[in-house]
């Protein structure tokens, strides 16, 4: 099945060139964890951030290859990342997402019984906008084209929304693993459920990098709590607050959209690396077609980021420092 825009694979095309042209997302998942894995040891291990941000490139080298590979048109799968003709209500998706759930994060701690300070936000709101800047150019514009842009459309040609959305969680944690420690696969599993969301009803890769960039400066910054209390570095009250929020929202929008996760139709499952971008769907974009009627938008994420680029922290401890349990936000 090909959801590149290429043709049948010429009877010619044998060894390696034919079998990627079989096992596209095996390719995919090949190329991304070859190119990103020994950068992301060589950084752990005291390489410095340069070796982290070429990792981050990983998954959409990989993807430019594949497409490249089997003939099919860079223009068209780049095409979604500049797609910003959507409705607003994907904008505030996208961009007030995190924030709204380190609200409910926050609630949870003060029921708890931390000692949450709401007077925080103001102060946090100068480091929050420069992680957004950081992350936005380093890690969601480096991954997202990869991750939703490619491989993400690619299993939807075969698997329902659900299933490829867990394929994909699973495929994106582990890669964070070298970074994050074994556990660093469990957040963005849960977190690829609300980008699934962001790109069936918008085909925005564009959006998709908004909202990865959105949620490493709430990580960071939007725990109202002293810093010493709030990113101590172990698995805490914090740590599980964030879980809980994050399965909690992932499971309102599996139900909201009756497990369609925003997919409109089969014919539209490969996206745009099967069809083309054309006017009309940029205009159904706009009036937020394929959304499923009385879908909440009010869902969490907490790692769908990749390894935290140079200057924002890396889970809830210092820049760069890896956590346990693999809390990274995108």
């Amino acid at each position: 099945m090909d959801v590149t825009g290429a043709g049948q694979p010429s009877a010619r095309q044998t060894g390696w060139r034919a079998w990627v042209r079989d096992h596209p997302f095996l390719a995919f998942v090949a190329f991304a964890y070859a190119w990103s894995w020994p950068l992301l040891v060589l950084s752990v291990v005291g390489g410095g951030q340069v070796p982290l941000v070429v990792a981050t490139a990983g998954p959409t080298v990989a993807a430019a290859i594949l497409t490249r590979v089997r003939g099919g048109s860079l223009q068209n799968w780049l095409r979604p990342l500049w797609r910003w003709r959507v409705g607003p209500r994907w904008w505030a998706y996208a961009l007030g997402l995190p924030a709204l759930l380190y609200g409910v994060v926050n609630l949870v701690l003060q029921v708890l019984g931390e000692p949450v300070n709401w007077g925080l936000a103001i102060d946090r709101l100068p480091p929050y906008l420069a992680t957004f800047g950081v992350v936005l150019v380093f890690a969601g514009l480096l991954e997202e084209p990869g991750w939703r842009g490619f491989a993400l459309p690619l299993l939807q040609t075969r698997f329902s929304p659900l299933v490829a959305t867990l394929v994909l969680g699973l495929v994106w944690g582990v890669w964070h693993v070298p970074v994050y420690g074994p556990l660093g696969f469990v957040v963005p599993t849960v977190l690829a459920f609300f980008y699934t969301l962001l790109w069936n009803a918008t085909r925005s890769v564009g959006l998709c990098v908004l909202l990865h960039a959105s949620f490493t400066p709430a990580q960071d910054n939007l725990i109202l709590m002293a810093r010493d209390r709030a990113y101590t570095g172990a698995l805490d009250a914090p740590d599980w607050a964030i879980l809980g929020t994050y399965l909690a929202a992932a499971l309102v929008v599996i139900l909201a959209t009756r497990g369609r996760l925003g997919h409109r139709s089969a014919a539209d499952a490969g996206g745009p690396l099967s069809q083309p971008s054309t006017g009309d769907e940029d205009r159904r974009d706009r009036g937020d077609a394929g959304a499923p009627h009385g879908t909440s938008t009010t869902s969490s994420n907490r790692s769908s980021s990749p390894p935290a680029p140079p200057g924002s922290r890396s889970g809830r401890g210092e820049p760069g420092r890896p956590q346990p349990g693999g809390r990274h936000g995108g």
